[in-house]
C-alpha cells in the first residue's frame, strides 16, 4: 500500500450566500473519523454579501484547522481555482456547501489514494440525496442526476466498461491532484454556476481533459457525501431552466475538449426535437403538464442556442 503523507489533503468548500449549509458541512467535517492532523479545510466565499461574509468569518473561527478566503467576484469555477492555488497540499477534495460528508469520507479518500496503482488525477465518489422535502411524484426518474445524485456502487476508471456509460464526476464530491489541475489551467471559468446561470459540467470538462492526457480519472463509491436537495428546486420552472443550461453546457464542454464533431452529429436530432415539441412552449412554466416533452424541448433549446452562438 502506498503511504499518503500527513496533511496531503485540503478539503475545499466553495459557497455563495449560504451560511446555514456551510455550517452543516463544517459540522460533518468536524465529525470525521480520520485524524484532524490528516487534512485541513478551506472555505472559499464566492462574492457573498457583506452580512453573509461576516457570518462566515465568525462561523469559520469555531472550527479549528479551517481557513476562509473571501473573493469579491462570484463564480464557482473561479472559487475552486483559487482554492487549489492556495491549498498547499498534493490533493484537494472539493465538496459543495450543501453536502454533508459521511463520517468516513476523508478516511475513504486517503485509503483510495494509498492503494497500489497510479495516483488518480481525479477521484469521484457517491453523492446520496438528503431530501429537504420528498421528491415530487411529477419529477422524471431519469432526471435524478440533475440534482447531483450519484448512487452507483463500485470502483473503476470513468469512460471504461468498469462503470456505467453515462457516469460522470460531480464536484460535490471530487478529489483532484492539484499539480495536474493547475497544469491544465484549472476549472474552465466559462462553465459552472455564476449569478443566475445554471451552467454546469466544469468538473466533467476538467476530468476528461486530464483523462485524455493519459492520467487516471477514477470513481470509488466508498467515498460518500450526502447532498441536501433544496426544496426550492422542486418547481417545474427550475427543472426546465436546469435542462436548458445543461444543453448549453454540453455544447460548451464539447467545444472546450475539441469534440466539435459530436456537436454537429447531435445537432439534427436537437433541431427535430425543437420543431416537433415547439407547441409545448405554450404551457405555463409553472405547470407540470407535458413535462416529459417540455424538459426535452428546454434541453434542445439550450443546445441549439450554444451551437449557433459564438
Amino acid at each position: 500500500m502506498r503511504i499518503v503523507r500527513c496533511m496531503d489533503l485540503t478539503v475545499c468548500l466553495c459557497t455563495h450566500n449560504r451560511p446555514r449549509y456551510v455550517r452543516d458541512c463544517l459540522d460533518g467535517l468536524a465529525g470525521q473519523t480520520a485524524p484532524r492532523a490528516r487534512f485541513r479545510t478551506l472555505v472559499v466565499d464566492s462574492g457573498s454579501t457583506s452580512a453573509v461574509r461576516t457570518d462566515l468569518r465568525q462561523l469559520v473561527e469555531r472550527y479549528p484547522g479551517t481557513d476562509l478566503i473571501a473573493l469579491e467576484k462570484p463564480g464557482v469555477s473561479l472559487a475552486r481555482n483559487v482554492g487549489a492555488a492556495a491549498c498547499g497540499t498534493r490533493f484537494i477534495a472539493y465538496i459543495d456547501d450543501d453536502a454533508i460528508p459521511d463520517p468516513g469520507w476523508v478516511g475513504a479518500i486517503l485509503q483510495a489514494l494509498g492503494e497500489p496503482g497510479p495516483l488518480p488525477a481525479v477521484l469521484g465518489g457517491r453523492i446520496l440525496p438528503k431530501w429537504e422535502v420528498p421528491l415530487p411524484v411529477w419529477w422524471p426518474h431519469s432526471l435524478r442526476g440533475v440534482l447531483s445524485i450519484i448512487e452507483h456502487q463500485g470502483r473503476g476508471e470513468y469512460r471504461t466498461p468498469d462503470l456505467p456509460e453515462k457516469l460522470e464526476p460531480y464536484a460535490a464530491n471530487m478529489t483532484v491532484d492539484v499539480q495536474a489541475l493547475l497544469k491544465v489551467g484549472g476549472f474552465g471559468t466559462g462553465l459552472g454556476r455564476h449569478g443566475g446561470s445554471l451552467r454546469s459540467d466544469e468538473e466533467v470538462q476538467l476530468a476528461w481533459r486530464l483523462q485524455d492526457a493519459g492520467l487516471s480519472v477514477r470513481y470509488d463509491s466508498r467515498i460518500v457525501v450526502h447532498h441536501q436537495i433544496q426544496a426550492t428546486r422542486f418547481r417545474p420552472e427550475w427543472l426546465l431552466a436546469r435542462l436548458y443550461w445543461q444543453g448549453v453546457s454540453t455544447v460548451l464542454t464539447r467545444r472546450m475538449l475539441g469534440y466539435r464533431a459530436q456537436v454537429w452529429k447531435e445537432l439534427p436530432r436537437r433541431l427535430a426535437v425543437a420543431l416537433l415539441y415547439a407547441p409545448a412552449a405554450l404551457v405555463p412554466q409553472s405547470s407540470t403538464r407535458l413535462l416529459a416533452v417540455r424538459w426535452r424541448l428546454a434541453y434542445a433549446a439550450g443546445f441549439l442556442k450554444a451551437a449557433f452562438g459564438p
